[in-house]
C-alpha cells in the first residue's frame, strides 16, 4: 500500500511538473512571437536586429522545455505538438506576453517588466533539483541578462527623453503593470514543486524584481503603480482575445500543411 501511494504521489508531482514546465515554455514562446512580429517595422535597423536575436533567444529556451515536456507527457508528442497544436485553453502562459505590441513603448513596457521577472526567476531556477530545468536556466540567464539590460535602457532612454517620449512611455507602463500581479502568484503547483526543490519562491523573486523595477523607473522619470496589476488567468488557461489571432498565424502553416518540423 505504502508503495502504491508513493506511486501515485510520484505521479501526481510528474503531472505538475509537465504543467510547470509548459508555462516557462508558453511564456517564452509567445514573447518571442510578439517580438518577432516587429521584423521589418522596428524604428532602426539596429533595433530591428535587436529584437530578433531576442525573439530567437526566447524561442530556443522555449524549444528545450517543450522537449522536456514531451519526455514528461510520456505519450509520443514531439516538441511541434505544443506550440503548433494546442487550442487557445492549453495555453498556459502569462497574460503578459501575449499583449500585442501596441507602439514601442508599449513594447519596451512589456518587454522590461517581463524581462527584470525573467532574470530573477532564471536565477532561482539555476539551483532546482530538476536537472533539465536547471540546465535551461543556466543557458538562458547569460541571454536574460542582456535582454534586461536591453530593456531597461530603452525604458530610460523613452521615460527621460522628450515629453512626448516621456508621456508614452508612462501610458504604456501603466497599460502593462495590470498584468503584474500574475507574475508572482503562487498556486498549488508552484508550492508542491518548491517543496521538491524544483521551481522557484516567487516572493523572492518579486523583492529583487520590484527593487529593480524601481531603480530603473526612477532613473527613467517615470511614476511606478503602488500596487501590482490584479488581471491572471493566463497561467490555467484563461486569456485575453489577444492570444486567439497570435495563434491563428502561429499556427496557420502547421495546421494547412500538416506534420511540418521545426
Amino acid at each position: 500500500m505504502e508503495g502504491l501511494k508513493e506511486v501515485s504521489k510520484y505521479q501526481k508531482m510528474k503531472q505538475q511538473l509537465l504543467t510547470y514546465t509548459l508555462r516557462l515554455a508558453d511564456n517564452a514562446l509567445i514573447l518571442g512571437h510578439r517580438i518577432s512580429e516587429w521584423t521589418a517595422k522596428a524604428p532602426e535597423l539596429e533595433l530591428d536586429m535587436a529584437m530578433q536575436n531576442i525573439a530567437l533567444d526566447l524561442l530556443g529556451e522555449a524549444r528545450a522545455l517543450y522537449q522536456y515536456a514531451s519526455e514528461l507527457d510520456g505519450q509520443g508528442k514531439t516538441e511541434d505538438y505544443w506550440p503548433y497544436l494546442r487550442k487557445e485553453k492549453e495555453f498556459v502562459n502569462l497574460l503578459l506576453v501575449e499583449q500585442p505590441n501596441g507602439n514601442f513603448a508599449d513594447t519596451i513596457a512589456r518587454q522590461f517588466l517581463y524581462d527584470v521577472y525573467h532574470y530573477y526567476l532564471l536565477e532561482a531556477l539555476q539551483y532546482s533539483n530538476d536537472p533539465l530545468i536547471a540546465a535551461v536556466a543556466q543557458k538562458s540567464i547569460k541571454e536574460a541578462a542582456y535582454h534586461k539590460k536591453w530593456s531597461a535602457e530603452w525604458m530610460i532612454r523613452l521615460g527621460d527623453g522628450t515629453d512626448f517620449s516621456h508621456t508614452q512611455m508612462q501610458k504604456a507602463l501603466t497599460l502593462a503593470w495590470n498584468y503584474t500581479g500574475e507574475l508572482f502568484k503562487m498556486d498549488e503547483i508552484d508550492t508542491i514543486l518548491l517543496d521538491f526543490g524544483v521551481s522557484a519562491d516567487l516572493d523572492n523573486v518579486r523583492a529583487k524584481w520590484q527593487l529593480t523595477v524601481k531603480e530603473v523607473l526612477t532613473e527613467a522619470t517615470l511614476e511606478m503603480p503602488e500596487t501590482l496589476g490584479f488581471q491572471k488567468g493566463g497561467r490555467e488557461g484563461r486569456h485575453s482575445e489577444h492570444l486567439g489571432f497570435l495563434l491563428t498565424e502561429l499556427q496557420y502553416m502547421q495546421r494547412t500543411y500538416p506534420n511540418m518540423t521545426w
